[in-house]
């Protein structure tokens, strides 16, 4: 493991998100196990969420199989897992629902606009890139991209 992985990892412990990232991940019946990055995964979340997976500290909830979060997906929720310990843990919970408030309105959806969504990089995460409202498809110069 990276220094810097174990570093967050102590850290998101000792700022309380990684505990509360484990108890959600038990409360949703999970199969947790250790993964890569200092993560941990909790794959078969038997809530429903409205994402593939989802972080809380280093606890990288699915409710999909083993397998699901490699690649550019489990790059984009190590980022989350760095924004918690950045946040000084829990905070980051409001903060990035305040954040997906904030993209609804300005396109209609929760993470084009979510600065910690554009900071883990969208195109990871899947999200799509909308524009905002004040900006219709056609009043766009051709060639202009968003970002």
């Amino acid at each position: 493991m990276r220094p810097w992985h174990r570093f967050r990892q102590v850290i998101n412990i000792l700022n309380l998100s990684t505990p509360l990232g484990l108890l959600i991940a038990v409360a949703g019946r999970a199969r947790i196990r250790r993964g890569e990055h200092g993560l941990i995964f909790a794959h078969g979340f038997r809530i429903p969420i409205m994402a593939g997976a989802f972080t809380v500290g280093n606890v990288v909830v699915t409710g999909r199989g083993d397998g699901y979060l490699t690649g550019r997906l489990l790059e984009h929720e190590s980022r989350h897992a760095t924004q918690y310990v950045w946040c000084l843990g829990l905070p980051m919970i409001p903060l990035y629902l305040l954040a997906s408030i904030v993209s609804l309105a300005v396109c209609g959806n929760p993470g084009s606009w979510n600065v910690f969504e554009r900071r883990a990089n969208l195109a990871d995460g899947g999200y799509p890139e909308k524009a905002p409202w004040w900006r219709s498809a056609r009043g766009r110069p051709r060639g202009h991209t968003l970002g």
